[in-house]
């Protein structure tokens, strides 16, 4: 290079295996995809860094080659502070001359890789390996991103969602969801069940919501994003009619949900069913689920040694006697027999109201007592005294709202 500045060599960061290791998409900071390879938490990240000059019969001075292992988070509204919660160094040769092309091989064993990877609104959280030629003048940086996955087990207790939401004295709707936490190719089923209708419903929708809130105190930044939205529901409904949902996850851009990350940023996601009447006016209430991500759980072949897949656990054989399985099988009925008695007590249903979002107005009359508890037999009688939830009211969403009479 001219007067010595420039770089007079190239670098080139293989990974051993990047063949037939899988990929992954990852979203970029512009909103493009590109396809990285795959790593799991405490896999071993190793392979070589080739150094070619650009040309040939030169000489390259340099005060030593090294290369790091960086986790990082970005905040987008912090651009010069990068927060690294990971920060492996290595280095690959002292300070000399390359006179020739030189391969130097690496090796970060069993690295812990606690969080995915993830690019949002206002943060980026990613994993790269940083090769660094240092000169004098200008160093030569090359970098090389890759994707990390988080795997979960299934979640021993999965209990669903159900609750009955309502407008005083105009609608009573009990919704449930058979889960509380899916897993990224899972599928959402519930119910819709309109126990009272004194409104003109023109039509019902689901809506998947993920919030990213990023920083903290004063400095706190919340985006939400829909990601997906699915009609259930087009037409007045009656009284007694039940309204099934099945939404399917896989086909939507999701990830796990992230809480507290590096107490930096965290991702949530919820279901928001929204009614809309035939003024336009929208109520809605939103209900948190927790996404994970599901690892494949391979066998090795019988009598054969074969590590397992990364990230996964394998099974050992059972070679109790029929006896102590005959117990552990007692013992699993009894687990299970537990287990489903707490699960029906966590599904009685919860009485809960429509809320109409503040300053909006409605020629509604609406009453301050529960409506529901003498006149409706729900088909899951709730006790007397439990509190119906509100729908939260959109303000500013219909055209018939210069009523003067103020409703919460």
């Amino acid at each position: 290079s001219f007067f010595g500045f420039g770089q007079s060599a190239e670098i080139e960061i293989y990974l051993d295996g990047q063949e037939s290791r899988k990929t992954a998409e990852v979203k970029t900071e512009d909103g493009k995809k590109e396809r990285l390879l795959l790593y799991y938490d405490g896999e071993t990240v190793s392979g070589k860094v080739n150094i070619s000059l650009k040309k040939p019969g030169s000489k390259l001075e340099h005060q030593g080659i090294k290369i790091e292992f960086i986790g990082q988070i970005e905040m987008f509204y912090d651009r010069g502070n990068h927060h690294e919660f990971i920060s492996l160094v290595k280095e690959l040769a002292r300070p000399g001359d390359m006179i020739a092309h030189t391969s130097y091989p690496f090796e970060f064993s069993c690295v812990e890789k606690p969080f995915e990877v993830y690019t949002g609104a206002n943060v980026r959280l990613r994993y790269f390996l940083k090769v660094t030629i240092i000169r004098r003048l200008a160093d030569i940086v090359k970098e090389l991103d890759i994707a990390v996955h988080t795997l979960s087990s299934y979640p021993e207790m999965n209990n669903s969602i159900k609750m009955e939401v309502g407008i005083e004295d105009c609608l009573h709707i009990e919704f449930e969801y058979n889960k509380s936490k899916y897993h990224l190719k899972d599928v959402i089923v519930g119910k819709i069940y309109f126990l009272l209708v004194r409104i003109k419903i023109k039509h019902m929708e689901i809506a998947i919501i993920k919030k990213e809130t990023t920083g903290t105190g004063p400095n706190t930044f919340t985006e939400n994003e829909t990601i997906a939205k699915y009609e259930i529901m087009d037409g007045a409904p009656v009284r007694g009619e039940s309204i099934p949902i099945r939404v399917f996850l896989a086909g939507y851009e999701l990830t796990p949900t992230m809480r507290d990350i590096n107490k930096k940023f965290s991702v949530r996601y919820f279901l928001n069913l929204v009614l809309m009447d035939t003024e336009d006016r929208r109520y809605f209430k939103q209900q948190e689920i927790t996404l994970w991500r599901k690892g494949s759980r391979v066998k090795p072949p019988p009598l054969q040694t074969n590590s397992p897949v990364p990230g996964d656990k394998v099974r050992k054989p059972n070679l109790q006697s029929p006896a102590i399985l005959a117990g552990t099988q007692n013992l699993t009925n009894t687990a299970q027999q537990f287990a489903q008695q707490e699960e029906d007590e966590d599904k009685q249903a919860t009485k809960e109201d429509f809320l109409r979002a503040p300053n909006s107005q409605s020629n509604d009359k609406l009453n301050s007592s529960d409506p529901f508890d003498q006149r409706i037999a729900s088909p899951t009688e709730s006790p007397p005294d439990s509190q119906i939830q509100n729908m939260t009211r959109e303000a500013g969403d219909g055209q018939n709202d210069n009523s003067n009479d103020n409703t919460e």
